[in-house]
Order: C-alpha cells, then sequence, then structure tokens
C-alpha cells in the first residue's frame, strides 16, 4: 500500500483514535510520512503472539549496561523476522503491517521506548532506531506551528 493511501486510511481513521482529523492531517500525517520515507519499505514485519501484542524486547546500552529500553523490532522481510532470536517460540508470528500504522502505534504506546527498523534485508545487527520521546516531540514542534498560524492562512 503507497504511502499516500496509508496515510489517507490514518486521517481517515483519526477520530476513532481520539484526534481531530485535521490535527492527526497537518501535524501527525507530515511526520509519519517523514520518517516512512526515510524508512524505505512500505511495510515491515513485527512479531506478535497468539493474542495479537507485538514483542517487546529488553535491552541494555552497550557503554552502560544499567541502562535498559523496551523495544519493537520491525523487520523489512518476513524472513529476517524468522531469523531473529525471539522468533524462535512457536507462539510468535510475524505480521506485516504498514510503515505508517506502525509508526503511529508507537507513537500512542506508553510502555515502549523505540521501535528498531532493519532495512536491509538480511542484515539484522544495523537498524535504524526512531524513539518514542522523539517522535511526540516532533508532533508537538508540529501542533505547535499550527497554532501560529493565522486563522485567515490556515
Amino acid at each position: 500500500m503507497e504511502l499516500d493511501h496509508q496515510l489517507k486510511i490514518l486521517i481517515e481513521d483519526a477520530a476513532k483514535h481520539g484526534i481531530a482529523p485535521i490535527v492527526m492531517e497537518k501535524a501527525i500525517a507530515p511526520v509519519m510520512k517523514s520518517l516512512a520515507i526515510q524508512l524505505k519499505h512500505l511495510e515491515y514485519y513485527v512479531l506478535q503472539n497468539l493474542q495479537e501484542d507485538w514483542i517487546i524486547s529488553v535491552i541494555s546500552d552497550r557503554q552502560s549496561p544499567m541502562l535498559e529500553k523496551k523495544v519493537i523490532y520491525a523487520f523489512s522481510t518476513v524472513q529476517d523476522a524468522k531469523n531473529s532470536r525471539m522468533s524462535k517460540d512457536v507462539n510468535l508470528v510475524a505480521i506485516a503491517l504498514p510503515t505508517i500504522q506502525i509508526l503511529f502505534r508507537v507513537f500512542s504506546m506508553q510502555q515502549i521506548d523505540s521501535i528498531i527498523f532493519f532495512p536491509q534485508s538480511g542484515n539484522i545487527t544495523q537498524g535504524i532506531e526512531v524513539k518514542r520521546h522523539d517522535l511526540q516531540n516532533i508532533i508537538q514542534q508540529q501542533l505547535r506551528q499550527l497554532k501560529t498560524i493565522p486563522p485567515d492562512i490556515a
């Protein structure tokens, strides 16, 4: 599904998420699109359990092992998802999801710190980390900019 179509669905479903469609269209969607373009794929595979919950991994910082963060991994191919160390659990499945949907869900998931995307097939050691906090801050900046636009221009 093309990015613009993914964004259209996100905007149409704004009310279901408790967000005004104009906020979704003018603040959230542009941020999601910008990030999705950088991630290079229209969909990624996320591991989930049989209850359809995404699998959250706790990882430690290499320089400071006492610092931990909760992350979700998103793989560019189903094979990469299956090859990850977490997928050895028979109760996990890899599901393909539109990139915009993944980013939006991460934006709203308070229990995680980041999502790590692996855009290069066959390489699950180098990923692109999108921090939830950073994503929320960028969207907040967009919202502040919207508030400063005079009504006759907006």
